[in-house]
């Protein structure tokens, strides 16, 4: 962990509607977060309502516009995206970025909306195996080689050609303990679902999953990093309390974050963390002093 970067990112959140205001907010916010440092910018993929932007259409977008920052869709509808489909549309963002992607993988989740789309509608273990055959075949169309034939489950692909591109990161939303399975032997990294963090219970839980599956399959548990995708407050003065009383973090002062997220690096190997902010104060503001004032600070005290 010690030689691994922290990644730093944001939250598009809600932003990625079709109004007006919503896609001039989207954009403004990976604009700020390129220029201010972050790693990462997400985006929800729900291709089912016609109200949201297509997430790979918004991330191609934005990666257009910015120079340095990763897009990250968290996570993938699996199936509504072919895996052979989405291995090429991740190898193609890849090269028309600078490979400044990582590519998020869920199972899917709201089932009666995934069907509307025209895709069968799997069984929860059908689900699972599809996302680890579409792992599995995003890695085998990448990086060159051999013409690819798989006969999978859910997944086939006869005699395509893999593209010269590597691989990008492939990060999990994975909840259930056969996702989760999946996610320690072929993921990269994990992001918690509901805004899970290092202390709460569903981490507690569910770590050591993906940590057993991976060791089974002769790799290092620290190969699979934890993403944090969550949410607090950003305040002028320290708050008495930064935990409620379920022990969600609900935010402090730019010192009380900074002590916390510290914390969770060196004490329980976080390897990242996507902010998303859950005051009233404008994106911008609250954005701002996660990338000028929080992230360097931690950068600092774990380097």
């Amino acid at each position: 962990m010690a030689d691994r970067k922290v990644l730093f990112g944001v939250g598009l959140g809600a932003w990625n509607g079709t109004g007006t205001d919503q896609v001039a907010a989207a954009l403004a916010v990976a604009a700020q977060a390129d220029e201010q440092g972050l790693d990462l910018f997400t985006t929800a993929d729900h291709p089912y309502f016609a109200d949201r932007l297509d997430a790979y259409a918004l991330i191609s977008f934005i990666l257009g516009r910015t120079s340095s920052i990763s897009g990250l869709v968290t996570v993938t509808n699996v199936p509504s995206r072919p895996a052979p489909m989405l291995a090429r549309t991740v190898m193609s963002l890849s090269v028309l970025s600078g490979r400044r992607i990582v590519l998020g993988v869920g199972a899917g989740f709201l089932w009666d909306e995934i069907v509307r789309l025209g895709v069968p509608r799997l069984t929860p273990g059908a689900a699972v195996q599809g996302m680890a055959e579409a792992i599995t075949l995003v890695r085998a169309l990448s990086g060159g080689g051999e013409p690819v034939t798989f006969d999978g489950t859910v997944y086939h692909a006869s005699g395509l050609a893999a593209a010269a591109e590597p691989a990008p990161p492939i990060w999990t939303g994975s909840v259930g303990p056969k996702s989760l399975a999946v996610t320690g032997r072929l993921a990269d990294g994990w992001v918690p679902s509901r805004g899970a963090d290092w202390l709460s219970q569903l981490y507690r839980e569910s770590r050591p999953v993906i940590d057993e599956a991976a060791v089974e399959a002769g790799r290092d548990k620290s190969d699979v990093v934890t993403i944090y995708n969550f949410g607090g407050r950003i305040t002028a003065e320290p708050l008495p309390q930064t935990r409620d009383d379920d022990g969600r973090w609900v935010g402090g002062s730019v010192g009380q974050w900074v002590e916390e997220l510290t914390g969770a690096v060196l004490e329980h190997q976080a390897g990242g963390f996507v902010f998303r902010s859950t005051d009233d104060s404008p994106a911008n503001v609250a954005l701002g002093r996660w990338a000028e004032e929080i992230v360097p600070a931690v950068r600092e005290a774990v380097r």
